[in-house]
C-alpha cells in the first residue's frame, strides 16, 4: 500500500498547524513550522491570502485528519463508511475508530515518539495484545485488552527515552499505563473528549456527503 514518505513538516506547514508527525522534535525550536508557518512551495506564502471555498475547508479539514493518523485515502474511506453504520454520530464515530487503531494506542500509551514510529515498531511484532502477539497496526483495540511490549525490547534506549517523554503528552483517560511492567490497559472506548486536537469532524462528514 503507497503510503506518504515524504518530509512530515512539509504536511504541517501544508495544513496550517503542528500534527505531531516528528515525536519531541516538534516541542522544540528545531520545528520547522515554528520557522515557516505559511505553506510549503515556491508561492507558499501567497497561499496565505488566499480565501478557500467550502470545499476547500472541508477537503483540508479531511486531509489533516488523514495526515494526523497517517492512514491511506481508502482506509480513511472505509473508516467513514463503517462510522456512517454505527449508532450515533458518524464523526464521533470516525474519530473513535481511529484512536482505537493499534499504532495509535502504542503511541497514545507513550511507547513510541510518534504515530509512524509506533506503526514500524508494531509491525515489527514488538507489541502483545492479550498476550498474543500482533503486528497489525489498524488492529482495534477493545475494552480489556492489555497491550504489552515484548521482553528482548523493553531495555531498548528508544523505548527508555519515549516513556520518560509521556509525561509532557500525558495519557488520556480511557487507557492505563503501567510504565515499570511496559504494558497498557484499554480502560473504555474512547470519548470525543479525550481528542485534544482541534478536529472539525463535522467538516469532514459535510465533505463526504456532498
Amino acid at each position: 500500500m503507497a503510503r506518504y514518505t515524504g518530509p512530515r513538516c512539509r504536511l504541517c506547514r501544508r495544513e496550517g498547524m503542528k500534527l505531531f508527525l516528528k515525536g519531541e522534535r516538534c516541542y522544540t525550536d528545531k520545528c520547522a513550522f515554528e520557522r515557516r508557518s505559511y505553506p510549503p512551495g515556491q508561492h507558499g506564502q501567497a497561499q496565505l491570502r488566499v480565501k478557500l471555498s467550502d470545499y476547500g475547508i472541508r477537503l483540508r479539514e479531511k486531509q489533516k485528519v488523514k495526515r494526523i493518523y497517517g492512514v491511506s485515502e481508502k482506509q480513511f474511506r472505509r473508516y467513514f463508511e463503517r462510522a456512517t453504520r454505527m449508532k450515533g454520530q458518524a464523526g464521533h464515530n470516525l474519530l473513535q475508530l481511529l484512536e482505537r487503531r493499534l499504532d495509535n494506542v502504542v503511541y497514545r500509551l507513550g511507547f513510541a515518539a510518534s504515530r509512524s514510529q509506533a506503526r514500524q515498531m508494531v509491525a515489527h511484532g514488538w507489541f502483545k495484545v492479550n498476550g498474543r502477539t500482533v503486528d497489525i497496526p489498524s488492529y482495534l483495540v477493545d475494552p480489556g485488552e492489555v497491550i504489552e511490549l515484548k521482553e528482548k525490547y523493553r531495555n531498548n534506549p528508544q523505548i527508555q527515552e519515549n516513556l520518560e517523554a509521556v509525561v509532557r503528552r500525558g495519557v488520556p483517560q480511557w487507557l492505563e499505563l503501567d510504565a515499570e511492567n511496559f504494558r497498557g490497559t484499554v480502560k473504555a472506548l474512547p470519548t470525543r473528549e479525550d481528542i485534544t486536537m482541534p478536529i472539525q469532524e463535522s467538516l469532514i462528514v459535510e465533505f463526504y456527503s456532498r
